[in-house]
C-alpha cells in the first residue's frame, strides 16, 4: 500500500552550477496582500541535487522534494526541461579574448605616412601641462 503523498515538485531557472553535483535553483511566485489584492513578485532559492552534472546556468529545471541529502540540499533535479543558449556557449573551448582583439586592432589601425604633414590647426608642440615648468614653484619659495 502506497498511503505517502506525492512529493512536492517546482519549476525553476538555475542560477549556480559551481559546486559538484549541486546547483542553485531560482523558483519565482506570486504573493498576493490580502487587504489589497495587489500581487508582488517574490523567489526562493533551492539547493538541488544534480547527479550527473547535467544543469547549467539559465537553464530551467524541475524539482522533487526529498530526504535531507546535506545541510541545504532538500530538493533533487528530475529533468531539465528547458537548456539556455548561453550555457551552451560557455561549456565551449575558451576563447583568447586579448589575442582576437589585438589582432583586430592592428588591422583597422591605418599606417601614419612618415612623409605627410601635420594638418593646419594642430599644434606644433603640445600645450603645457599640469606638469610644466611655469606652474612649479621653486624651491626658494616654499615656506
Amino acid at each position: 500500500m502506497n498511503d505517502r503523498k506525492p512529493r512536492r515538485r517546482q519549476i525553476g531557472t538555475v542560477t549556480s552550477d559551481a559546486m559538484d553535483k549541486t546547483v542553485a535553483v531560482r523558483v519565482d511566485w506570486l504573493y498576493v496582500v490580502p487587504k489589497y489584492g495587489k500581487r508582488i513578485r517574490r523567489h526562493t532559492t533551492y539547493y538541488a541535487h544534480d547527479e550527473a552534472n547535467e544543469a547549467h546556468v539559465g537553464d530551467e529545471v524541475e524539482i522533487v522534494a526529498t530526504r535531507p541529502l546535506s545541510r541545504l540540499k532538500r530538493w533533487r533535479v528530475v529533468r531539465v526541461i528547458r537548456t539556455s543558449e548561453t550555457a551552451a556557449v560557455q561549456h565551449e573551448a575558451p576563447v583568447d579574448v586579448e589575442a582576437d582583439t589585438a589582432e583586430v586592432l592592428a588591422a583597422a589601425a591605418p599606417e601614419p605616412a612618415a612623409d605627410a604633414p601635420a594638418p593646419e590647426g594642430a599644434a606644433a608642440e603640445p600645450a603645457p601641462g599640469p606638469d610644466s615648468e611655469a606652474d612649479s614653484v621653486s624651491e626658494g619659495d616654499q615656506a
